[in-house]
């Protein structure tokens, strides 16, 4: 029987590759969307039918849609993927109130309630996998993005603690921290810019959602079988 993955953010790039890179593994494969429902249609045009679970709208930047999406959801996950991707690029004392609680709510309020909904039956099965898409600002931190960094330090923190509490159960939980990855939310970056950041990398390029996903996928998959409460960083050696 196929393992079946809740990847919520699914309709982001990097969530849109790893869903399409676990499908072509023979993973059964549903996600979580919120603005872009048309991604999330668009997605399943690459996903073949047999490997198709279904789209699930939640809106995470809420206690209220939180609790929504999480009583949509079937009961039983093998794998889940966590990669919201809102950000934020402004002085800290210009972030607003709103904005904060938005961003508390999407990166750690909703990860620690779907990881508490979804554990009792991976517990009761003694099997399951969990992959926290964090950011090299959750270990580094980064000007203009204090309030981001924060909540993406916060996710790491969770997978650790989260790992040795898990791991007695046979469920392993760990991070992947992508560097400058090329996708539409660092579209904020002017094209001058990346070119610099391009420059300061060694390996010379930007990251792709591809090779996030390939790291998302060894950690969920049996070669990392021995492997929890790990970050892994996909930065082409830039932090």
């Amino acid at each position: 029987m196929s393992k079946k993955c809740l990847i919520v953010g699914g309709s982001g790039d990097i969530g849109f590759s790893t869903a399409k890179l676990l499908a072509e593994k023979g993973v059964d494969v549903a996600l979580q969307y919120f603005s872009n429902k048309e991604n999330a249609e668009r997605l399943k045009q690459h996903i073949p039918k047999e490997r198709w679970i279904g789209a699930y709208y939640g809106d995470l930047s809420t206690m209220a849609g939180i609790q929504q999406f999480i009583h949509s959801l079937p009961e039983e996950w093998d794998m889940l993927v966590f990669t919201p991707g809102n950000h934020i690029m402004s002085l800290h004392q210009e972030v607003s109130e709103e904005v904060m609680d938005k961003l508390y709510f999407v990166h750690i309020k909703s990860l620690w309630m779907i990881t508490k909904q979804l554990l009792p039956s991976m517990i009761r099965r003694k099997t399951g996998s969990i992959a926290v898409v964090s950011s090299v600002w959750g270990e580094e931190g980064a000007s203009l993005e204090a309030v981001y960094s924060s909540v993406k330090g916060a996710q790491i923190s969770f997978v650790k603690a989260l790992a040795k509490e898990t791991g007695p159960s046979g469920i392993r939980v760990n991070a992947v921290t992508p560097g400058f990855i090329d996708t539409p939310m660092n579209d904020i970056v002017s094209t001058s810019d990346k070119a610099m950041i391009a420059e300061d990398i060694p390996l010379g390029r930007l990251g792709l959602s591809r090779e996030v996903a390939e790291a998302v996928f060894y950690l969920l998959g049996d070669s990392s079988s021995y492997v929890t409460g790990h970050v892994l960083k996909v930065n082409g050696g830039w932090y």
